[in-house]
């Protein structure tokens, strides 16, 4: 995920929701991280916080980020057992209902199949899908879930490859209003 945000420009045109999968009751480290790494503000998600262009928000362990109109973030407590939390596919199919084709989903890495849900709402809906390669992948599950849908993903891409946040940027440029990015 660093990788893909460093590659993004500090003028980006979009907002940026980070998920990764954490046990509900843990700090978040992953804050801290991307700050270092990105040369976009990097802020934890808050409840009903607007998503501002240029912006990182990082969802939470033990809530799931949903995208309400607006856009702007809610949060909901997610229990202590499975579905995977934070869920990606709550959040990108939110993200969905509430941007449309302004919607760009990223699956990059992850076991399971959480996101493949979400990011075909991403494109029913007009946005755009990136998966990540298999060679770039450090847990291939997730985002060959999302390309195993028929169709539905517009770009496989390696993380390492500058295409990736290309892809990402270009989509969020041809738009006449501000885009949306979400990095999950």
């Amino acid at each position: 995920m660093s990788t893909v945000l460093e590659g993004l420009p500090e003028d980006l045109d979009a907002a940026v929701v980070a998920l990764i999968h954490q046990v509900p009751d843990r700090e978040n480290p992953l804050v801290r991280l991307l700050q270092r790494r990105s040369r976009l503000p990097v802020v934890a998600a808050q409840d009903d916080a607007p998503l501002a262009a240029g912006t990182v928000v990082v969802a939470p362990p033990g809530k799931h980020t949903l995208v309400t109109s607006g856009p702007r973030i809610a949060l909901i407590v997610s229990g202590v057992s499975p579905p995977s939390r934070p869920s990606a596919d709550l959040l990108l199919a939110t993200l969905a209902t509430a941007c449309g084709p302004l919607a760009t989903a990223v699956v990059l890495s992850g076991s399971g199949h959480d996101g493949a849900t979400g990011a075909t709402a991403i494109h029913r809906l007009g946005g755009t899908v990136i998966a990540s390669s298999e060679a770039t992948s450090e847990h291939f599950a997730m985002p060959q879930a999302t390309i195993e849908r028929e169709h539905f993903v517009d770009h496989i891409v390696e993380l390492n490859d500058s295409r990736c946040t290309a892809h990402s940027h270009q989509r969020a440029e041809r738009s006449n209003t501000r885009g949306r990015l979400t990095a999950g």
